[in-house]
């Protein structure tokens, strides 16, 4: 992890995972060592955090539940600011406590995230989507291997082709 061009990649992965997940996670990070080997990323970093965050838990009030919720807030600030969605990968749901018969809030974290980072700045977070059109960290990876923006990127940008 020691490349000197590219982005800066964070990989948050679960740590309790459901079946055939770990393979998933184990090909990403096969994959990001590959790219920052060949100095197609500056570096990146493999975080790891629970299936989910409850706001009010004591777990939340921590070092690391503070810095799940700082980033968490951070990538749906970047999905507001770049027209895409990430609900349907941070969902938050209502929790049945078997000791208190109360029920809390908690935000379910996906099984795997991916956050790039290009001079300090959140330039994409995947998985997301935009409209249809599922945004996946493969996906990601493949057009960082080919050197090429990303897909929002991509999208914005209008081309004028001429013979």
């Amino acid at each position: 992890m020691t490349g000197t061009t590219g982005p800066r990649i964070e990989l948050y992965v679960r740590s309790l995972l459901p079946d055939g997940a770990g393979h998933r996670q184990n090909a990403v990070i096969d994959r990001l060592q590959q790219l920052d080997a060949e100095d197609e990323i500056a570096d990146f970093s493999v975080i790891v955090w629970g299936k989910q965050i409850a706001r009010e838990s004591a777990g939340a009030r921590t070092e690391e539940g503070e810095y799940i919720l700082n980033r968490v807030a951070e990538f749906k600030q970047w999905a507001l600011s770049n027209n895409v969605s990430l609900e349907s990968f941070y969902q938050n749901h209502e929790v049945e406590n078997d000791a208190t018969d109360e029920a809390y809030k908690a935000m379910v974290l996906p099984v795997m995230g991916l956050a790039e980072y290009e001079d300090g700045e959140l330039r994409h977070v995947a998985p997301c989507t935009d409209g249809d059109a599922v945004h996946t960290i493969m996906d990601r990876l493949d057009r960082l291997e080919r050197g090429e923006p990303t897909a929002i990127e991509q999208n914005d940008t209008v081309s004028i082709l001429s013979d």
